[in-house]
């Protein structure tokens, strides 16, 4: 009776501890099954376009810019400005041919004698006409006629040279542009002529010159189009063009010199200003586009991961144009799967993934 009893209570631990142990073992792979489904982000893969550019800094420079010095001596006249109504000064806009500053000198002017200058070429002119009108009457020689002709030469240049002389008196702008710098001088003060009078810019068209990498020789053209930007102007992106490139190659630095140039017909950007240029070398409308920091680089290929019926599936990309942001697929995705964008990292072909947005 005892060895009986003893047998039954030995059967009796071996069972239990079977069922202990299937339970333990169906609680793990519950609890297995729990740690593989990944939470990860998806979003449908869309049609949308990009462009491939490459990047160059530099300093934006005016297109027009003079800096005017008094060419004889004088009495120093700042000019009033039509538009605003006070005398001209850092910032004004001045047109073609108007006068910033006057340099006043009456013995300068008396010398000229631009009176007598322009009635001897009256003068000489009715008399030139008057021996053309002789001559063909046959009252007055060849002779007679050139020399009232040479007279009358002679008095017309000397009549033109006295006005430009005259000129020099009036600093006026060679283009319509901005005053960007104005020496101050006291009003009246004679001061002496190869003095800086004022500098004037006209930055509503804009250049920049570029060093582009050698490897970007093949994909830079002339005319292409650039997007420039200033890092404290971030809204505000202006329109430029390749004009010229270089054919040769820096042995130093490797590079190729460009030049941009850039529409500002606003004035938004400032000669000096350093600015970002984006030369957009190719671009496609319609296309699949993904963000380039979900693509993992390993030994078979460019691979991101879609989901398909709750799991993580490898994809093999053929891709095409990118830029430092996004890449162009043009193999191993279709529109409308899901693709995965973040939680990525771990997944493995066949994980189990659960969607959290």
């Amino acid at each position: 009776m005892s060895t009986r009893k003893t047998n039954f209570k030995s059967s009796f631990i071996v069972i239990a501890s079977i069922v202990l142990l299937l339970l333990s073992c169906r609680n793990r792979q519950d609890d297995l099954d729990t740690e593989i489904a990944v939470p990860v982000t998806v979003e449908e893969v869309k049609s949308r376009s990009i462009e491939q550019y490459v990047t160059s800094t530099g300093t934006v420079l005016p297109t027009k810019e003079v800096l005017l010095k008094s060419q004889i001596p004088g009495y120093y006249r700042l000019a009033e400005n039509p538009a605003t109504g006070r005398r001209y000064a850092l910032g004004d806009l001045v047109r073609e041919g108007q006068t910033v500053i006057r340099l006043e000198d009456p013995a300068f002017e008396n010398e000229i004698k631009i009176e007598s200058q322009k009635l001897n070429l009256d003068i000489s002119e009715r008399e030139f006409t008057k021996q053309q009108s002789l001559y063909d009457k046959g009252g007055v020689t060849l002779r007679e006629l050139k020399n009232a002709e040479i007279s009358f030469i002679n008095a017309k240049y000397a009549y033109e040279n006295a006005l430009l002389q005259l000129e020099k008196m009036a600093i006026k702008a060679s283009f319509t542009g901005v005053i960007v710098d104005l020496p101050y001088y006291t009003e009246g003060i004679r001061v002496e002529a190869s003095l800086p009078m004022v500098k004037i810019m006209d930055y509503s068209r804009l250049y920049l010159e570029i060093q582009l990498p050698e490897k970007e020789l093949g994909k830079v053209k002339v005319n292409q189009a650039v997007r420039i930007m200033n890092y404290t102007l971030a809204d505000d992106t202006l329109s430029g063009t390749i004009t010229q490139l270089s054919p040769a190659i820096d042995s130093q630095t490797r590079t190729f010199k460009g030049s941009v140039m850039i529409a500002n017909p606003d004035l938004i950007l400032r000669p000096g200003m350093f600015v970002r240029s984006e030369i957009i070398v190719a671009s496609e409308d319609s296309t699949i586009v993904i963000p380039k920091d979900i693509v993992l680089v390993k030994q078979r290929g460019k691979t991101v991961y879609v989901v398909d019926k709750g799991a993580a599936e490898e994809r093999i990309l053929v891709t095409g144009l990118e830029n430092p942001t996004h890449i162009e697929v043009v193999g191993g995705l279709e529109l409308n799967e899901r693709l995965v964008i973040s939680g990525f990292e771990t997944l493995r072909n066949q994980s189990k993934v659960r969607i959290i947005r």
